[in-house]
């Protein structure tokens, strides 16, 4: 029988929610039995004829209703746009109406990321809207703890909403010590909740 897995689903336009995506993993699959899932969504695009391919030409390939109904947990990570998830998230979770009604994601863990330019780029309302619609879903949300020492000691991102990372105007700044454990501390969370929660 196949492990359980945690969901890591994303949207990255410059990378940086990628990056955080599999430090996440890296958290998940530090917890003995469970796998982290890497998937993320396509673009969208206000042509109409316009059409992403079938599989990304690079990075983690697209998330299947398949993925999302037998996850044991998810990790959800946009980069902000005005304070909110970026498009290509949000028409995602538009579609899961048929997960909604069937109620498949209901008590299962999970956790939001986002990646913000400036430190104060709207880091947590883009994190608080992106568990909106998991509330929705029935699932049960998991932040971060102030066990987690990093969220005292971080000068960029990092917040008791979940794991964020400060990117600069450019794009220019990596992941930081702190960010990375933040990213690490929600994936294990998120794995350890999900067993507990499936016995």
């Amino acid at each position: 029988m196949a492990n359980p897995y945690i969901l890591v689903l994303y949207y990255s336009l410059q990378g940086s929610v990628a990056q955080m995506a599999q430090q996440i993993a890296r958290g998940v699959e530090s917890v003995e039995g469970v796998e982290a899932r890497l998937r993320t969504v396509p673009k969208v695009s206000p042509v109409t004829e316009a059409t992403e391919p079938t599989v990304p030409d690079e990075g983690a390939i697209y998330c299947s209703e398949e993925d999302l109904i037998n996850c044991a947990g998810l990790a959800l990570g946009s980069p902000t746009r005005f304070g909110n998830m970026a498009a290509p998230m949000k028409y995602f979770l538009d579609g899961t109406a048929a997960q909604w009604l069937s109620g498949s994601l209901i008590d299962k863990p999970a956790g939001v990321f986002t990646s913000t330019a400036s430190l104060h780029g709207g880091q947590e309302t883009t994190l608080l809207t992106m568990l909106m619609p998991l509330l929705h879903h029935g699932m049960i949300y998991c932040g971060l703890p102030y066990s987690e020492a990093a969220l005292n000691q971080t000068n960029s991102g990092g917040t008791p909403y979940g794991p964020t990372h400060v990117a600069g105007a450019s794009n220019e700044l990596p992941l930081t010590g702190h960010e990375s454990e933040l990213c690490q501390a929600l994936g294990k969370r998120l794995a350890s909740l999900a067993l507990k929660l499936g016995s």
